[in-house]
C-alpha cells in the first residue's frame, strides 16, 4: 500500500526541500494517521516525529484539547475578511498575545506564514522610517541567518544553500558576524563587529533582524542572550529597529515562552508562527509597538497606510487552534517540564562524546544538535541518518552534517530514549 501511494504522489507533487530525484532510491512515506509524537504509514508502522513536522506540533498530533476547539468554531464561522470586519477567535487571540509577549508589543498585524511574517515587519520597519521622512534602504542581519524563502525573507538570510541561485532578485541587505559559540565572550567580540557597521552605515539601516538564541536551519547554531541584550542597546542608540524572529524559537522551545525572555528586552517587532498554533493551520502574527503603529495613524492618504493583506489573515479557525495551543501552557507547567526533559536528554548524549566523529553537542531548551565532522557534503551524510532513522522508527530530519531532536513538548523519557538510541546508532553505523 506505501509504495502504490507513493507513486501516484510522485506522479503529480513537487516536494518542498527536496531533490526530487532522490525519491528513484530513497522510498516516500505516506501517513495515514497520526497520534502524540507518532505518526503511522498505511502498513501501520509507526514513527516518532523527534522535529515535530517541521517545528510546529508542539503538543504533538491528534491533540484532542486543540481538535476539539476547532470543531466547535468550523460550526460557527469558518473564514471572513479581516478588512472591515473583525471576529472573536482574532480578538481573543490577539489580546492574549499581548498579555503573553514581551512588555510593550501591543499590537498584532496578522498573516498566513512564518515567511510572510518576516515580510511584514522588514515592510513595515522600511515604511515608519519613511513616514517620518527618513530614507533607510538596507536591512541588517547575522551571518549564517535564515528567515524564510520568500524574496523579502530570503534577502536577509545568510545560508548561500537557499538564497545564492536568487542572488539577483533580493533586497538590499548586510550582515554582521555571528557570535561564534555560546560563550559571552564570542557575544562580546560579535557586538564589537555590530558596533562598527552601526557607527559606519546606521542611518542607512532600517532594521536588524535576528532569531534569538538559535538559528534553526543555520544548523541549529547557538549563541548567548547578552549579545541580544547589548544588540538591543546599540539599535537604540542608532534608532534602527530589532526585529526578533521567533518563529522557530517562540512558544516555550528555548526553555522561556519566547526566546528574548532570556536577553530581557522588548524587540520593535516579535514574527511568531510554527507553534503557534500547535501545528494545526497556517497562522502568523508580528507583534509591534503602539509606537509604530501610530506612525501609520492618519486621515486617508494612500502613502502612509501600510498596505499589506492575505486573503486567510486572522481566519477564525487558526485563531482558535492558536488560543487552545496557549491555554495548554496555561493549564500545565509545560516549561519546568520542558527544563527537565531537556536536563535528561543532556545526560543521555554524554555517551555520543566518545565518539570520534562528533565535533559538537548544543543544547538550548527543547532544541538538541549534534554537529558531525570528518564528512563531505558530497557525502550526504544526512541522508543516511534520516534513512537509519525511518528504518528504526524514528523520524529524524539532520540539517547536513548536524542531527537535532525538537520533539513535542509531550514525549515521554521512554520515547525521548528511543530517539537518542536510534540517533546514536546511526551515528556508530556511519
Amino acid at each position: 500500500m506505501n509504495s502504490k501511494i507513493a507513486q501516484e504522489d510522485l506522479n503529480y507533487i513537487w516536494h518542498p526541500c527536496t531533490q526530487m530525484k532522490d525519491h528513484e532510491t530513497l522510498p516516500l512515506i505516506p501517513i495515514k494517521r497520526a497520534k502524540g509524537v507518532y505518526l503511522y504509514d498505511f502498513e501501520d508502522n509507526r514513527y516518532i516525529d523527534a522535529i515535530s513536522s517541521w517545528w510546529v506540533n508542539i503538543f504533538g498530533h491528534t491533540n484532542s484539547y486543540i481538535s476539539n476547539r476547532i470543531k466547535e468554531q468550523l460550526d460557527t464561522l469558518e473564514h471572513v475578511l479581516l478588512a472591515g470586519f473583525t471576529h472573536k477567535p482574532a480578538i481573543n487571540l490577539a489580546k492574549k498575545l499581548v498579555e503573553i509577549t514581551p512588555k510593550g508589543l501591543d499590537k498584532v498585524f496578522f498573516a498566513d506564514n512564518g515567511s510572510s511574517a518576516i515580510e511584514v515587519a522588514l515592510k513595515m520597519s522600511f515604511h515608519y522610517h519613511k513616514n517620518l521622512g527618513e530614507n533607510r534602504p538596507l536591512f541588517l542581519s547575522l551571518t549564517n541567518s535564515y528567515h524564510g524563502e520568500t524574496i523579502g525573507a530570503l534577502s536577509v538570510g545568510g545560508v548561500e544553500l537557499y538564497k545564492e541561485t536568487y542572488e539577483p532578485l533580493l533586497i538590499s541587505c548586510i550582515q554582521t558576524p555571528v557570535p561564534k559559540d555560546q560563550t559571552i565572550n564570542s557575544a562580546e567580540v560579535a557586538i564589537e563587529e555590530l558596533k562598527k557597521i552601526l557607527e559606519k552605515r546606521g542611518k542607512e539601516i532600517s532594521a536588524f533582524i535576528i532569531e534569538p538564541l538559535v538559528q534553526g536551519a543555520g544548523y541549529m547554531h547557538m549563541y548567548h542572550p547578552i549579545y541580544i541584550k547589548l544588540a538591543k542597546e546599540l539599535c537604540e542608540k542608532h534608532g534602527i529597529h530589532l526585529i526578533a524572529d521567533e518563529i522557530m524559537t517562540g512558544f516555550g522551545r528555548t526553555g522561556t515562552m519566547f526566546a528574548c525572555e532570556q536577553a530581557d528586552i522588548t524587540p520593535d517587532f516579535m514574527a511568531l508562527s510554527k507553534g503557534l498554533t500547535g501545528g494545526y493551520l497556517p497562522l502568523s502574527v508580528v507583534m509591534t509597538t503602539n509606537q509604530i503603529y501610530s506612525a501609520f495613524y492618519c486621515d486617508y492618504n494612500k502613502y502612509k497606510a501600510f498596505l499589506h493583506s492575505h486573503s486567510y489573515t486572522g481566519n477564525p479557525l487558526a485563531c482558535s487552534s492558536a488560543l487552545a495551543t496557549i491555554e495548554l501552557f496555561e493549564k500545565s507547567n509545560i516549561l519546568e517540564e520542558n527544563r527537565k526533559k531537556s536536563a535528561y536528554i543532556l545526560e543521555k548524549l554524554e555517551k555520543f562524546k566518545e565518539l570520534k566523529n562528533i565535533k559538537e553537542i548544543r543544547e538550548t531548551g527543547m532544541i538538541t544538535a549534534i554537529e558531525l565532522k570528518g564528512y563531505s557534503p558530497e557525502e550526504r551524510i544526512g541522508l543516511k541518518v534520516y534513512q537509519y532513522g525511518l528504518d528504526n522508527g524514528v523520524l529524524l530530519r539532520p540539517l547536513g552534517h548536524v542531527i537535532y531532536f525538537m520533539p513535542p513538548y509531550i514525549i515521554t523519557y521512554k520515547e525521548i530514549d528511543k530517539i537518542i538510541d536510534t540517533a546514536y546508532r546511526a551515528i556508530v553505523s556511519l
